[in-house]
């Protein structure tokens, strides 16, 4: 028998919706991406229709952060990160930084990020990413605000920037955690947060991170899509275009549920909590 294939206008709500047993936090959606812009609002009504009330709107450069809050005062349930991502951090300047500062004042923005340190691609130098990634510490450490940390292939060196800065920022939270047992145990003496995604949902690569789901703390682990990326290997159908989306979120529940030997609700419950705390969101869901 084929594959079934499904589309998110006709299949999603019967093949593909599976609500939460308890509301969830998407801590990482890219809802500014391009590929979101014919059918925002269905994105989020479906979103809470599967039980993800609230979404952190990830900002990744001036553009998309004044975007993401935008959107976030538009709709209740939804809130934005600011920051540069470091494949920008070559354009890390004095006016982006005011910027920046003036974004982290706003009361949509709960998160100074997505900033951090991407040595796979190298897209800007290391010495650039490394030069915006502590000048962004240094504005969470001004303003309070957690930080929203994107980390590939550099977890040495992030963990030493971050021993340097960690009495001086209030939060931290690597996310989507793709990493070693070495760099997960170096996050968690620093009593940083960890976000999972679908990567864990991929068979090709995600094996390393079963073995450490339980290594992580529950009152430490949030969970996000990273759409339009990373769509979850585990879904009963496929989808045209590949494009992932928040109302997805519970099967990336499920799995990790499922490697931690834990009840779905249990985990949801905790990772809300958990987001809530962390991001300083009020208790409640949107209408």
């Amino acid at each position: 028998m084929a594959e079934p294939t499904a589309t998110f206008d006709d299949v999603l709500p019967e093949a593909l919706r599976f609500r939460s047993p308890a509301p969830l936090v998407d801590i990482g959606a890219n809802l500014t991406h391009e590929s979101f812009g014919r059918d925002l609002e269905a994105v989020i009504h479906r979103a809470r229709a599967a039980h993800v009330d609230t979404l952190i709107l990830t900002g990744t450069d001036r553009e998309h952060a004044e975007q993401a809050v935008a959107m976030a005062r538009q709709h209740p349930g939804l809130y934005a990160t600011a920051g540069v991502h470091p494949h920008d951090a070559s354009g890390w300047n004095p006016e982006l930084a005011r910027a920046m500062a003036a974004l982290h004042r706003e009361p949509e923005v709960v998160a100074v990020g997505e900033c951090g340190l991407d040595f796979n691609r190298n897209f800007s130098t290391p010495t650039e990413q490394e030069r915006a990634f502590e000048a962004q510490l240094g504005l969470a450490a001004e303003s309070g605000l957690p930080v929203f940390i994107h980390e590939r292939d550099a977890g040495r060196r992030m963990l030493e920037i971050l021993h340097a800065w960690r009495d001086d920022v209030s939060q931290a939270v690597v996310h989507c955690f793709t990493g070693e047992r070495e760099t997960l145990y170096g996050y968690r003496d620093l009593d940083l947060h960890i976000g999972l995604t679908g990567w864990l949902c991929d068979e090709r690569r995600g094996h390393h991170l079963r073995d450490l789901v339980s290594e992580i703390p529950l009152d430490r682990l949030m969970v996000e899509t990273d759409c339009p990326y990373l769509l979850p290997r585990n879904l009963p159908a496929k989808l045209k275009g590949r494009r992932h989306e928040p109302a997805l979120l519970p099967w990336i529940v499920r799995e990790i549920a499922h490697w931690r030997d834990l009840d779905e609700q249990a985990l949801a419950e905790a990772t809300t909590a958990t987001a809530r705390a962390f991001f300083r969101l009020p208790d409640g869901t949107a209408d």
